[in-house]
């Protein structure tokens, strides 16, 4: 944070000096009119500086001024407008400033969480990191924007105040104080309690915004299984305790300005009494008088103002320390020494055990040879580690024991933006943009063609169902896809995949929304378009993996089975038991359609 208010210190500094000058030319105000009633109307010794009053005899004394009063009306309107443009430069300075630095702060935040592991977004809330990265930056923009200046222009008030009363009277000035010492206290007390508020508001906000975000990402899941009433409830649960927890900072807020406000009517209240009293008792002037009653608003308002400063200060300190918390996350280390080799080689899984974050292992010391160029199936059942092989191969995660090597490279010391970008990986429910489908399919690469942009959809077998569309390729896809199917978001994801050129290339159960025969034919195309490319296709179903060239059954984290599929059929184990239920489920079927 202090990176970035230096990077943008000239604005603040000229912010800072137009407060100086604008608080100097408010404060000189009602000395010059107590001046002129003492010293120029009255007779009285003069209270300004030698240097100012040498100006005066220059023009012609006291005497001179007394007949030519215009002159202190010009210096008095020229103060006015010397404040007001101090203001307004301070206030488009210090807002040029805070928009930057939010700027640059929101642009930090997404880069850092852009380069955050992958282990850390499984456990975030992205409503939660929504939030950080809107609304509490804005709090801290507010903040620099609006209470920044604020905090130097009330130290500036009351040193300013203070020291020109004590000058003045003591006695009296001691008189106008009593209450100051006690709205200090209860401005550091308020101060105390409203961050602990601020904090408690903006993390029910947080838990309310992630509900949100949660509920209206799935919403067809929502619909489907009729859970509209459970999520209204959800969302009304964590948003009563938002309202609750805000309600109580209200509460704060108003206790403040209240006590505050009555704390300092009081003192002002005092202190005219005692002008007054000094006043008919001779001890003060009527300027002296005029000086206090205006300087003792000028020195209660800024104490009073720093509970205002205060509340947005902490509610400031908790956004950043929010903010602060993602920028503290350690992100995927660089890796100048990392190598770039051909990923053309066999893919060599040795003794390989992972779990995830402490937990119980999800492979044991796993070892299997994905021969390069070949097509090789993984068949298991759910949670049997087939999907954090996956996870392991593009470096999401690292084994806790043995390697993994391409080319007898390992994996571990090969650059992760490099290997990332030469492993395609298509998901079971893939993601796509609220764009059209050609940006869809062309988003993988910087500037499309188009020709190879059909060409990827055609081996995908989604160039039939885009032609058909409405608008064709200019037709527009729903938020995260919504508003195609199954296997059409499938297809789709497939030829964005097929635009890059990969080395090895994933299907985690990403044909399964899609019919045989389009399975099939998405397959044929596969292996006509690379034969140095490396594919492995994750599936429960039999019919998709029984042309590849190795097949791989997981059970427990561990490979129990592997071989062809007609070798397979024939050993004893899960791979012949799920070939034995899917024929005898198709053959039912088509003995009922029949």
């Amino acid at each position: 944070m202090g990176r970035l208010i230096a990077k943008n210190r000239e604005l603040f500094s000229g912010a800072a000096l137009c407060t100086l000058v604008a608080v100097a030319a408010d404060y000189c105000t009602p000395l010059l009119l107590a001046e002129t009633l003492d010293h120029y109307l009255s007779g009285l010794p003069s209270t300004m500086p030698a240097f100012v009053n040498r100006w005066v005899n220059a023009l012609g004394g006291p005497e001179y001024m007394a007949r030519h009063l215009w002159i202190m009306g010009l210096v008095l309107v020229a103060l006015s407008a010397l404040s007001g443009l101090c203001n307004f430069l301070r206030g488009r300075w210090q807002s040029q400033a805070g928009e930057n630095v939010a700027r640059d702060l929101r642009t930090q935040l997404y880069d850092h969480i852009q380069r955050l592991p992958f282990s850390y977004h499984v456990r975030a809330e992205t409503g939660d990191l929504v939030q950080r990265c809107t609304s509490d930056v804005d709090t801290v923009r507010k903040f620099l924007i609006n209470q920044l200046m604020a905090i130097l222009s009330a130290l500036l008030m009351i040193a300013v105040a203070l020291s020109v009363l004590l000058r003045r009277n003591a006695r009296l000035a001691l008189y106008s104080m009593i209450m100051v010492p006690g709205l200090f206290l209860f401005a550091y007390l308020f101060f105390k309690w409203v961050v602990k508020a601020f904090q408690a508001s903006d993390e029910a906000e947080g838990a309310m915004s992630a509900v949100l975000q949660e509920n209206l990402t799935g919403v067809r899941v929502v619909r489907a299984f009729g859970r509209q009433q459970y999520e209204v409830d959800k969302f009304r649960e964590k948003s009563l305790d938002f309202k609750r927890k805000t309600y109580r900072l209200c509460r704060l807020l108003n206790v403040y300005w209240s006590v505050s406000d009555g704390m300092s009517m009081l003192q002002s209240c005092l202190t005219l009494a005692m002008c007054v009293i000094f006043a008919v008792r001779g001890e003060i002037t009527v300027g002296t008088l005029v000086v206090f009653t205006s300087f003792i608003g000028k020195l209660l308002w800024p104490i009073r103002q720093l509970g205002r400063i205060l509340s947005d200060a902490g509610k400031s300190f908790v956004s950043l320390e929010r903010i602060d918390e993602i920028l503290r996350q350690p992100v995927e280390p660089e890796e100048p020494e990392a190598v770039r080799p051909p990923l053309h080689g066999d893919i060599v899984f040795d003794h390989v055990t992972f779990g995830y974050d402490g937990g119980r292992d999800v492979l044991k010391d796993m070892s299997f040879t994905i021969p390069a160029g070949k097509t090789v199936a993984i068949l298991g059942a759910t949670g049997s580690g087939k999907s954090s092989v996956v996870h392991l191969m593009q470096r999401l995660f690292k084994p806790q024991s043995g390697k993994i090597t391409i080319g007898g490279v390992d994996i571990q010391t090969i650059d992760r933006r490099y290997l990332r970008s030469h492993v395609g990986l298509v998901l079971q429910e893939p993601f796509l943009y609220s764009k059209t489908l050609r940006d869809n399919v062309g988003i993988a690469v910087r500037e499309p063609e188009a020709a190879k942009i059909e060409q990827a959809a055609r081996d995908a077998a989604a160039l039939g169902f885009i032609l058909d569309s409405e608008s064709g390729w200019d037709t527009l896809v729903g938020e995260r896809g919504v508003t195609l199917s199954g296997g059409q978001k499938q297809r789709v994801a497939i030829a964005r995949t097929l635009m890059k050129d990969n080395d090895i290339l994933i299907f985690d159960d990403s044909l399964s929304a899609v019919d045989t025969e389009t399975d099939a034919e998405i397959r044929r195309a596969l292996q006509a378009r690379s034969r140095d490319t490396t594919t492995i296709i994750i599936s429960h179903r039999i019919v998709t993996l029984i042309q590849a060239d190795l097949i791989l059954v997981m059970e427990n984290g561990r490979v129990t089975q592997q071989g062809t599929h007609r070798e397979l059929i024939n050993q004893d184990g899960l791979y012949s038991r799920i070939f034995s239920i899917q024929t005898a489920l198709e053959a039912e079927f088509q003995e009922e359609v029949n």
